[in-house]
């Protein structure tokens, strides 16, 4: 048994950070625990450093293995058929979502956090989280009172003149639409189009592991990492954590003992050691045999994604990457507003993807992905299959459950179909073709030799003759109904959104943060877990709403401002 004054439980996105910082004071003994595999310099995966992500984040080897979710909000579902369970993406490996993520880094809006206020998490309002923000981020390209020049992480962006073909074409086609150009994604929070920020340098990505976890850090003799280890549950004397047990590749069990543990293992691992640890909605931890320690009922509820939707091409040979500057594979967002169901203005986003996989198919299908920025569907949950930590749990997003977000992707899909539409991309694409990340598209784009060999040969196919291609993109490639089909039937339309919304890798809100008279809230505003002295939690699981944007971003501010509180022992 070691004893440490600090315990961080997940080495992601929100536990490099609050390793750096807290290790920082020499006096702080501190353990962070990770369950993949760690990343030190010189010994970063290739597929992770590369600045396109499509090779890391289908890695089964970063990933945890066997995770399930239910995507379908039950409103949509047959009551007869139960919703399909998919496989979901999440990272297992040091850095977390960071290192097999898009590297996009944006903020959301100055309204998501004064929301965030407003619902009981007092001193997260835009004003209060900002300064945390510049403190995460080196912009290389802006200056002044929105940006950071001096944080770890390295913030850029591509430039129209570098965009391909295909990147250029949509920017023609929203300009068209009415929408102007914004060379600054994290500049003031306004509707238009832009250039992705990413957090990459020298076209490489820069993880939070690599920009937290540098050596100088990890040479610090009071900071100890620990890959490859599992935490199979929380240790208790009366009503303080005081520990953890954690389980290496050798299958022993280990106990540690710290004066604070904090859970930093993302919104749907992080509830689950919570339940498992006795933590939780006592129901529900009774129906699992699991003894109950503090009734929190918000633990594993109110789980937030953004769903989304997908519009795709056949990419003409001029308008794809063709071996340009950058093998970056999304160059332009485009931010609006759709005025529907009384949402906030920038509540929509669309990511042109001029390359949509790793493999030679991928190079020759360019997409529209849009999703809703700012959801209202906030029923998702997370659950145990049992008390066994060697069990993933039951995760429903249960998304599209608030008509609102229907109604806007609908409504979004026609947009999109209107640019796909004009002239500019006309002559950059062709056989367009509504687009869904189904059980086929995703075992395609898994990385293997038969997957290389069978996508070489259709690419092949595809590049010949404009009949053959025409039968292949309707019998191979698409499948379903067509663009057209769906535009004239507004009940095609729907049906095919519910099929083919899915989240984009951005769990949250399973421990929100809020006010004490707040039944459901299960943290105070500093991360403390509500009843248990000694345990908090940071990591996405704490928004008490996700924000309108990718969550990379906030879940370091998170860390960056928790950190904060706890040397300054608020």
């Amino acid at each position: 048994m070691s004893e440490y004054d600090f315990i961080i439980v997940g080495g992601g996105s929100a536990g490099c950070v609050l390793a750096n910082r807290l290790s920082a004071q020499a006096a702080n003994r501190v353990l962070l625990c990770e369950a993949g595999p760690d990343t030190p310099a010189g010994a970063v995966p290739p597929a992770i450093l590369d600045s396109y992500p499509g090779t890391a984040y289908l890695n089964p080897g970063f990933l945890w293995p066997d995770l399930m979710v239910t995507t379908e909000g039950v409103a949509s579902s047959n009551s007869a058929v139960a919703p399909r369970a998919r496989k979901y993406e999440q990272a297992r490996i040091m850095g977390g979502g960071s290192s097999v993520n898009g590297q996009f880094f944006n903020r959301g809006g100055p309204s998501d956090y004064d929301e965030w206020a407003a619902r009981g998490a007092t001193g997260w309002d835009w004003d209060s989280v900002l300064p945390w923000f510049r403190k995460v981020e080196t912009d290389l390209d802006f200056d002044g009172p929105l940006h950071g020049k001096d944080g770890p992480v390295p913030v850029r962006r591509i430039f129209p003149d570098a965009w391909p073909g295909h990147a250029k074409a949509l920017a023609e086609a929203i300009g068209e639409q009415g929408y102007r150009y914004l060379p600054d994604q994290n500049g003031p929070f306004e509707d238009g189009y832009f250039p992705i920020a990413i957090s990459n340098r020298d076209e490489r990505r820069v993880s939070s592991a690599m920009a937290y976890l540098d050596n100088a850090t990890r040479a610090r003799a009071n900071l100890h990492i620990r890959p490859e280890v599992t935490v199979s549950r929380l240790v208790f004397d009366a009503g303080r954590c005081t520990g953890i047990c954690l389980v290496g590749p050798d299958g022993q069990e280990e106990q540690h003992r710290a004066g604070t543990v904090i859970l930093s293992a993302g919104a749907l691992q992080s509830p689950a050691i919570l339940m498992r640890s006795g933590i939780g909605p006592a129901a529900h931890l009774a129906e699992n045999g699991i003894e109950l320690r503090q009734n929190l009922p918000g633990v594993g509820q109110n789980l937030m994604e953004h769903p989304s939707i997908a519009l795709a091409a056949f990419l003409r040979r001029a308008s794809r990457l063709n071996g340009g500057p950058s093998r970056r594979h999304i160059y332009i967002g485009w931010r609006y507003s759709s005025q529907i169901g009384g949402a906030p203005a920038g509540d929509m986003f669309v990511a042109g993807v001029t390359k949509t996989s790793w493999h030679a198919v991928g190079d020759r299908i360019g997409t529209m992905l849009m999703y809703v920025n700012k959801p209202y569907s906030d029923r998702g949950a997370v659950r145990l299959r049992g008390a066994d930590w060697r069990v993933n749990p039951a995760v429903d997003f249960n998304l599209l459950s608030d008509s609102r977000d229907l109604d806007r992707l609908t409504d979004g899909f026609r947009r999109m179909a209107a640019v796909q539409l004009s002239a500019a991309m006309q002559a950059a694409t062709a056989n367009p073709f509504p687009a869904s990340y189904s059980e086929k598209v995703r075992q395609i784009g898994m990385l293997s030799r038969k997957n290389k060999l069978l996508t070489d040969t259709l690419a092949t196919l595809l590049d010949g003759p404009a009949p053959l291609r025409d039968f292949l993109m309707r019998r191979v490639v698409a499948g379903g109904p067509g663009l057209h089909e769906l535009l004239a039937d507004q009940q095609a339309l729907e049906t095919f959104v519910r099929g083919a919304c899915v989240g984009v890798w951005h769990p949250s809100c399973t421990c929100r943060m809020g006010a004490a008279d707040d039944p459901l809230a299960v943290l105070d505003p500093q991360g403390r877990v509500r009843g248990i002295d000694g345990l908090r939690v940071c990591d996405a699981s704490i928004f008490p709403v996700i924000p309108s944007g990718n969550i990379n971003f906030p879940t370091m501010m998170a860390a960056e401002k928790i950190a904060h509180s706890i040397l300054s022992r608020e």
